[in-house]
């Protein structure tokens, strides 16, 4: 127990000792400023922009600014070929090189969706990567897909912060190729490196088969597991190179491991906070919004630890010990780091898991499905960032109302153009989320797959759906989900939650770009005080129950009533 709260205590504090600097690195490659890795990474960038037609260059930042439409057209081409590719890729995958299995094509159904989940950054998975994928689909298919997508949430979030802070967008292509080269690429060297010095594998040998002492044969599979697992964890994709991610020792051997992953997960989303407060030039409330999702977040594991420390009192009382809950929990983890995991992987839309979520007491559901619901703490690679100054627009829309002004945010005006868009990013969430998830469970026979009666048959199926829309990729295991059904509605819900506020988010952030400067007077609202942060996080719990709580109360809250009544 202690080692379990030790972790937490310093996984805390190298967040907030990680935010600053890494958001200010951040800022300085967006901003085209001088960085240490420049004499080594222009020339690899200056080839791939010659590839990319991006020729011209408008300042330091580097090639030619585009559109808010130019920009979504980017996105949606770049992301459409890489699929296509890569669909390409694993359907030959049986005549390519590093597949000593000797594995076929996969299924068509589930082929496309890994493939649509892996271009959307979600890494929901409803197959096995080792008796599944070959190395090269795993590597060059997957791997390049983990980046790309990556890449691409953070572009979008590093756009819609210029726009709002009163810049051009920037050109997609350069934002993606410096998000790769200048970030990914280089933490995920240094963190797989890390891992393997701490016992993961990295090799292209085949499957080990081996004699066990009972005289049975058994089968070790393996591969390049740790350059893999690094950027799934920094690049917040989630989706493990075997089947039990990492809760499979291969992936996450130990707690230093564990540790490493963690804060690879968080540091990201978290220092994007600290980007946006120097290209808004106000660090001051960069720090208000970071500390009040901090809170939050500290709220959530505290409701989650607490709830697996208490353990399940059917179990316990059966027993007559007081004991933790240790279903689905790896013993080299424990349930306390479990805990912390799941909220820290569905929290920044990783949905990597070293435990399972569906072993979860309903404490942990809870916090976990609040996360899916939310997307905004700490939110995806980039996305969530932009998805969380949203719901700051909609504070100083509905603040100025109140006060009979007309709302403005960092000097521009907030009109009905920007609450049509900020209303379509916060409402495709829920309606690609519960629709499906109603239809689902009016056919529970011919449909759901749920293996758990009851209310956490309900969570089960929300749960998945959430999943794909917020693109987080994590489930509760158990739900029979890979069928025709479920890969196809996982897929559209994977692919309208991604790709629909993205394009709401660049034309708001285009929108902003182009707003004239008003002149700050006495009477204007302050955005970086603590009665503007306490307004908005009031604003996104009232929000976010209105779409949800019937779902939290007939799934994790009505779930923890009957254990409590211990039936």
């Amino acid at each position: 127990m202690g080692q379990g709260f030790l972790q937490i205590g310093l996984t805390l504090c190298i967040v907030i000792a990680i935010v600053p600097v890494l958001g200010r690195y951040m800022a300085s490659v967006f901003l085209g400023e001088r960085t240490l890795l420049d004499p080594l990474i222009n020339p690899i960038e200056r080839s791939f922009f010659v590839l990319a037609g991006v020729k011209s260059k408008d300042d330091a930042y580097g090639g030619k600014f585009q559109t808010g439409g130019q920009y979504i057209r980017a996105v949606l081409y770049s992301n459409l070929i890489m699929g296509i590719v890569v669909y390409g890729l694993i359907f030959y995958q049986r005549l390519l090189p590093w597949n000593p299995n000797g594995f076929d094509t996969p299924t068509w159904d589930i082929l496309l969706h890994t493939v649509v989940s892996f271009v959307t950054n979600t890494g929901q998975q409803h197959y096995t990567g080792e008796t599944t994928l070959s190395y090269f689909s795993q590597v060059a298919a997957l791997g390049f897909l983990m980046f790309t997508s990556a890449a691409t949430g953070l572009a979008v979030g590093i756009a819609f912060i210029r726009g709002l802070t009163g810049k051009k967008l920037g050109n997609f292509y350069v934002d993606l190729t410096r998000a790769i080269t200048r970030i990914l690429l280089p933490i995920s060297v240094i963190g797989a490196i890390a891992l393997v010095f701490f016992g993961v594998p990295q090799t292209l040998d085949e499957t080990l088969v081996v004699q066990t002492l009972e005289g049975r044969t058994q089968y070790i599979a393996r591969g390049p597991v740790a350059s893999f697992e690094m950027i799934k964890m920094l690049g917040d994709n989630g989706g493990g190179f075997f089947g039990v991610n990492s809760a499979h020792p291969f992936e996450n051997p130990n707690g230093a491991a564990n540790l490493i992953e963690i804060i690879a997960m968080i540091a990201i989303p978290a220092s994007l906070i600290y980007t946006y407060g120097i290209f808004a030039q106000n660090i001051k409330q960069a720090w208000m919004i970071f500390w009040t999702v901090f809170v939050v977040f500290v709220i959530l594991i505290w409701v989650a630890v607490g709830g697996e420390q208490q353990g399940n009192p059917l179990v316990n009382g059966t027993l007559g010990l007081e004991l933790p809950n240790l279903e689905g929990k790896e013993i080299r983890l424990g349930s306390i780091e479990t805990a912390l995991w799941a909220v820290i992987s569905t929290a920044t839309m990783c949905g990597a898991v070293n435990g399972m979520h569906d072993s979860l007491m309903p404490e942990g559901l809870f916090s976990s499905l609040f996360n899916l619901f939310f997307r905004i703490i700490w939110g995806g690679q980039g996305t969530g960032t932009a998805y969380l100054f949203v719901y700051l627009i909609l504070t100083v829309f509905l603040t100025g109302l109140m006060v009979g002004r007309t709302p403005e945010f960092l000097g521009r005006k907030i009109e009905r153009r920007e609450i049509i868009l900020a209303s379509v990013v916060l409402l495709i969430h829920p309606i690609v989320v519960l629709i499906p998830s109603a239809i689902t469970l009016a056919y529970p026979v011919s449909l759901s797959g749920i293996t758990n009666p009851g209310f956490h048959g309900i969570s089960q199926v929300v749960y998945e759906y959430a999943s794909a829309s917020a693109n987080n990729g994590s489930g509760l295991q158990g739900l029979d989900n890979n069928t025709l059904w479920w890969n196809l509605t996982t897929c559209f819900s994977m692919f309208a939650g991604r790709y629909i506020p993205i394009i709401a988010i660049l034309l708001l952030a285009d929108g902003m770009s182009r707003k004239p400067t008003i002149r700050e007077t006495s009477s204007t609202l302050k955005t970086d005080s603590l009665l503007f942060t306490t307004a908005t996080a009031g604003l996104v719990v009232i929000l976010g129950m209105l779409a949800f709580f019937p779902i939290l109360a007939l799934g994790p809250i009505a779930e923890g009533f009957k254990l409590a009544a211990g039936s």
